[in-house]
């Protein structure tokens, strides 16, 4: 299957999608190039592309079997806002919802938008909210359990057990930390695209059913 990865980060969603690097064919959008340059030191299987994702999105969508977008959360997260509403505040990012929008009505795959569970009611009902995430998707995702890291002490060492990643020797702009906390949970990211292969699965069935 033809994948699309945006807002890759260092791939904590993509990490279990394929472990031998041959089952997908994947492509990861990442504008940060330190970033960008530990994904491919990760997965060098992947096509990374170094480019605004939302622009690729609009360029590329047609090429794509499935599509995971994860659009910076920080305008729109609860810690944000608590932490800093009276000091600095910020207007919401409303990329994340143009971007679901645009999938909803232009791309004929299967597609899901994540990012955090925001301080404000979502403008758009989420198709799943799962830990601290919230999805909205073109397929069911059912509820599910999954460890998450402390947004708020993990340190370092315990979040890149969790994601199982390691960033010694690797130097970021941002901080690690906030790096890896953006992560979303390897196996939150297989169950996603799990349900995603599923739901097309039965799809492609019941087509050729009908030609039959």
């Amino acid at each position: 299957m033809r994948i699309l990865n945006l807002y890759a980060g260092i791939g904590g969603n993509r990490k279990l999608w394929t472990p031998q690097g041959n089952e997908h064919e994947i492509t990861s959008v990442e504008n940060k190039k330190e970033i960008a340059d530990f994904y491919k030191h990760q997965f060098p299987n992947d096509q990374v592309i170094l480019e605004d994702a939302q622009q690729y999105l609009l360029k590329h969508f047609r090429k794509y079997d499935f599509i995971w977008t994860s659009r910076p959360c920080q305008t729109h997260s609860r810690a944000r806002f608590w932490g800093a509403k009276n000091i600095n505040p910020v207007l919401p990012d409303m990329g994340l919802y143009s971007e679901i929008i645009f999938l909803k009505y232009y791309f004929g795959g299967k597609w899901v938008a994540e990012n955090v569970n925001p301080y404000y009611e979502p403008l758009i009902k989420p198709t799943a909210n799962i830990g601290r995430h919230l999805f909205w998707a073109n397929f069911h995702i059912p509820a599910h359990k999954f460890k998450e890291a402390d947004i708020n002490r993990g340190n370092i060492k315990e979040l890149e057990k969790l994601h199982g990643f390691d960033t010694t020797g690797y130097n970021f702009n941002n901080r690690k930390d906030q790096i890896l906390r953006n992560c979303v949970n390897p196996d939150l990211g297989l169950y996603i695209l799990n349900r995603a292969l599923e739901i097309r699965s039965q799809e492609n069935i019941k087509q050729l059913k009908l030609f039959q």
